[in-house]
């Protein structure tokens, strides 16, 4: 007899069902696997979560129990079109008097104007830089630079894009008019130091009568070729009535910590603050009060149970998380050894009993105006983990947590493998399923198969006991 296809065919039995049913319970337990793990990767996320706020709250607590976190300064100046300034932290707090009456200048010359793209002539001209003093000029440390000039290769364009190529400390550029174009030269520093001389020689034989490349020679004594537009000057000012002199409008080393930026010539005296910037502190004080608070919302939530709902949170009675919130609680209420401020609670920041943070800013105000003190709340190195500074002692509290083998970290990993095991349980219960699916098919179709033979078998019976009694 042929083989069966379809199950249940040749006895009239719902074979599909019944194996379904059978699969169905085989595959059972997958729903409570499945459910364990949708709750064990919720616990782990928010772990992550935890973790990565416990991290935020060590940066900003490392912030405040760093020197460098309180060594935030201002500067002010009375007149800042005229005289800007920067500082560096951990500048020391001072007060100045400022007054301008030179600014620094570059040295910069023009040649007479030529017909536009006309040649100028060939030959060579060597750029030194220096000091003029009258007529006479004093070369500096630098190189002279030469330059050749050839034969079809001289419009002042071309002589310009050589200037600037050569790296001789000069600038050139075009003007071009309804004159022609002449060409402009400019030091590239401004200060008297570092004026320049252009000596040409000129390939028509006479470096000086104005003809051919003489004319873009420079040379104060003699006179010919450039004419000098602005002579190089240094700055003139006086700070608290003392008298300095730049080559630079930016005076980056003049005072410790300090850059000013001379813009312009002085009517009256500036006054320059550097200041303490407390705002900066206070907001750093602030931003570890709300990565706390953050911190300690997630833990509040996660650990709480709501009765009225009846819903647990994803960690409650979790001892890992119930023991961090727990911990970081105390550790608002501990103690420093520094002495005029102790606690948080000394200079306003005070625990609410729902465990978070608030800020009492009458009270944080008067703390700040005693900077250093309120510095030491944080700062403090006392060698014991319970009484140095907050800063310090969060700081480490929150690299504990999170670093290898800290207790995040080791519960991390945990619900991890935990999930890793589950997974395996699913894997393991679906295959089981698929084979005992192979099995049972195979066992009630080999029954149906036997059913069909008995019941053809019956057929045949009846009707051959039908003909003997016809007979």
């Amino acid at each position: 007899m042929a083989t069966i296809s379809s199950p249940g065919i040749g006895s009239g039995i719902d074979v599909s069902s019944i194996v379904s049913q059978l699969v169905a319970l085989e595959r059972a337990p997958l729903t409570q696997l499945q459910s364990t793990a949708r709750t064990t990767q919720t616990k782990l996320s928010t772990y992550g979560t935890i973790a990565s706020q416990v991290s935020a709250l060590g940066d900003a607590a490392a912030k405040l129990g760093s020197s460098s976190g309180w060594n935030a300064v201002s500067a002010t100046s009375s007149n800042t079109s005229a005289i800007g300034v920067t500082v560096s932290a951990g500048t020391a707090a001072t007060a100045l008097t400022m007054e301008v009456s030179q600014l620094a200048k570059a040295q910069s010359a023009a040649s007479s104007a030529v017909p536009t793209a006309s040649a100028v002539g060939t030959g060579s001209m060597t750029i030194e830089l220096g000091a003029w003093s009258g007529n006479s000029f004093t070369a500096g440390s630098a190189t002279p630079v030469s330059i050749t000039i050839e034969a079809g290769q001289d419009s002042l364009t071309e002589i310009a894009a050589k200037i600037n190529d050569a790296g001789a400390g000069v600038s050139a550029t075009v003007l071009k008019d309804a004159s022609g174009e002449r060409l402009l030269l400019r030091s590239k520093e401004t200060g008297a130091e570092n004026g320049f001389k252009i000596s040409v020689t000129d390939d028509d034989g006479n470096n000086g009568d104005n003809i051919g490349l003489s004319r873009l020679g420079f040379d104060l004594a003699s006179g010919s070729g450039l004419t000098q537009t602005q002579s190089g000057q240094n700055a003139l000012a006086t700070i608290n009535n003392v008298s300095i002199s730049s080559a630079s409008n930016l005076l980056k080393d003049t005072l410790p910590g300090i850059s000013i930026q001379l813009s312009q010539v002085t009517t009256s005296p500036v006054e320059i603050n550097v200041t303490k910037d407390t705002e900066t502190v206070s907001a750093n004080v602030q931003a570890f009060v709300s990565a706390y608070n953050t911190l300690n919302a997630t833990l509040a939530s996660a650990t709480k149970y709501d009765s009225s709902t009846q819903t647990a949170g994803t960690l409650q009675g979790d001892s890992t998380a119930t023991g961090l919130q727990n911990a970081l609680r105390a550790m608002m209420r501990s103690v420093t050894g520094s002495s005029a401020y102790s606690r948080l609670s000394d200079v306003g920041i005070e625990l609410q009993s729902d465990g978070s943070l608030a800020t009492d800013s009458t009270k944080f105000s008067s703390a700040l105006s005693n900077l250093d003190e309120l510095k030491s709340l944080f700062t403090i190195a006392t060698g014991s983990s319970t009484t140095q500074g907050f800063g310090l002692k969060i700081k480490e509290f929150a690299s504990a947590l999170i670093d290898t083998g800290g207790r995040i970290t080791n519960r991390t990993d945990a619900l991890q493998s935990a999930i890793d095991r589950n997974t395996d349980d699913q894997e393991r219960v679906t295959d089981r399923a698929a084979r005992a699916e192979v099995r049972y098919l195979a066992q009630y179709n080999a029954m149906d198969a036997n059913v069909a033979k008995l019941s053809a078998l019956n057929s045949f019976i009846t009707q051959q006991i039908t003909l003997w009694n016809n007979a």
